[in-house]
């Protein structure tokens, strides 16, 4: 079979990370189109591409009216950026892979589902927790029946202290006028994932949470408005210095040159790759001390909530409860589900079933990729994720892809119905909006 063709729409951290699986699977996919508005991030992945140089666009918009170029396109530009291009090709026939969240309103992402529906494309939302080997394996257990009927979840995300700084304070991500509240920024996977879990539609939802630390009055004394220039740097754990050099480059002492540190692969990856596009010691010293990963993180213009809760009742009384919080050690994610008949523990790699019955333990170990971050693949999910995309266009086959349009729809309703809880400080029925 030829390879199934791909415009890639915002060529970010996450636009390269899609393209790189026909880096890895040229015999399955091609990259042959780019659009990004950024010349140097535009530029690298048209030259790793190897893509001519008339189908190399700095506006997506060249690609509504030019003839359709590609079988498929992904749409990987900032949040709110993502209904026009993705109606617009949806309407010019190209299969849809759209970075979650679909949009950061209920009407943007209906009108995304409605056009994928009339002109009769697939859309996958790239909710890539559903396609790791972890979740396969959980999936299946609570499909079997292991722990009788699920009666609750308890599930934590693990957002970071340093991710939270790095993507949600000094971060594309950090306001929501120009973003989307956090909760549908990161965890929109997570409630995506529950309702996956739970195979049954939320009834109600209450959610609690605001922005307590990463506020101007939390500023030390004597604190500096960018990192390079902050005297308190080796006391500060959010410190861009800590953050952005540790175990990648440091001066030795004595000279002028530099000593490398980085250990388990290319310097060349995410986080690094958001500062600049060919991340050394020279450019990433040259981002902090210009660009906006170098500010203070009390001295930022963030507004997006730094923890938040959320309770939901399911169909039938199951319930399930989510902690996101970014004071935390980046690590996988925890969950724990409770049945009538026994309980699954999950870190991300090992489950743990507890049978009531025998009283016994057994431990899964699923063999995840290390790393559940978007610098480690989401612990195999993003290339689960192509590899099924793939393979849905290529065999004009939509049952490939978990993450279709309605049930993503219904998922993200759950957020926008979390968000007016929190903020209305009442418990929404999702059957009312």
């Amino acid at each position: 079979m030829k390879p199934v063709t791909m415009v890639i729409i915002g060529a970010g951290s996450r636009g390269r990370a899609y393209a790189r699986y026909a880096l890895e699977h040229p015999e399955q996919l091609q990259i042959v189109a780019v659009a990004e508005p950024g010349e140097e991030y535009r530029a690298h992945l048209a030259e790793q591409h190897n893509i001519r140089p008339d189908r190399v666009y700095s506006d997506w918009q060249a690609l509504r009216k030019c003839k359709k170029v590609a079988d498929a396109v992904a749409i990987c530009t900032q949040d709110d950026l993502h209904k026009e291009p993705a109606v617009a090709m949806a309407k010019k026939g190209y299969h849809l892979l759209l970075e979650k969240p679909m949009s950061v309103n209920p009407d943007d992402c209906q009108a995304i589902v409605d056009a994928v529906k009339a002109h009769k494309v697939m859309l996958s939302v790239c909710h890539v927790l559903r396609y790791t080997p972890y979740t396969v394996r959980l999936k299946n257990l609570l499909d079997s029946g292991v722990i009788g009927d699920i009666c609750s979840i308890q599930h934590l995300e693990p957002v970071g202290y340093w991710h939270q700084a790095h993507a949600f304070v000094r971060g594309n991500w950090s306001k929501e006028a120009v973003s989307a509240p956090m909760l549908m920024s990161k965890a929109c996977h997570d409630l995506d994932w529950l309702r996956y879990l739970a195979g049954k539609s939320c009834l109600q939802i209450s959610s609690f949470g605001q922005l307590s630390h990463f506020r101007q009055e939390q500023k030390p004394a004597g604190g500096s408005d960018r990192c390079l220039d902050c005297k308190l740097s080796e006391t500060c754990p959010y410190s861009a210095q800590n953050i952005y050099l540790y175990n990648v480059y440091k001066p030795r002492v004595g000279n002028n040159t530099t000593e490398k540190l980085f250990v388990g692969g290319s310097v060349k990856q995410w986080p690094w790759d958001v500062l600049t596009p060919e991340p050394s010691y020279e450019t990433i010293i040259e981002a902090l001390r210009t660009g906006p990963y170098g500010r203070c993180v009390y001295a930022c213009d963030n507004d997006v909530v730094d923890h938040q809760v959320v309770n939901m009742q399911f169909e039938g009384g199951m319930t399930a409860s989510f902690t996101m919080t970014a004071f935390i050690p980046m690590t996988d994610r925890k969950t724990s589900i409770f049945g009538s008949r026994g309980r699954i523990e999950g870190d991300g790699r090992k489950l743990y079933w507890y049978d009531f019955l025998s009283r016994t333990e057994t431990v899964y170990d699923t063999h995840a990729f290390a790393g559940s971050s978007a610098a480690g693949g989401h612990a195999g999910g993003d290339e689960a994720l192509m590899k099924a995309f793939v393979a849905a266009v290529a065999n004009n086959d939509p049952s490939y892809i978990l993450s279709g349009p309605d049930e993503t729809m219904e998922s993200h309703r759950m957020v926008f119905a979390a968000e007016q809880a929190r903020r209305e400080n009442r418990v929404i029925s999702l059957q009312c909006l």
